[in-house]
């Protein structure tokens, strides 16, 4: 059987972390220096992903998630 291929996206937009969870980036990638420093700490912590969303990073990451 061929091996799976990751979706690249979903790669750099989402993690596992070592307990198994799915965590995901608040939203803003970029354009953080013109902001306030208080906003900038809000947009550091990742957040968990809801259920609905682990059910199709089951497919979108083959290999991350178990």
């Amino acid at each position: 059987m061929p091996k799976m291929k990751t979706h690249k996206g979903a790669k750099r937009r989402f993690k596992v972390t070592g307990s198994g969870k799915v965590l995901q980036q608040k939203g803003v990638r970029g354009n953080k220096i013109n902001r306030a420093k208080r906003s900038q700490q809000k947009w550091g912590k990742d957040q968990p992903t809801s259920r609905a969303n682990r059910e199709h990073l089951k497919v979108a990451l083959p290999y991350g998630l178990k």
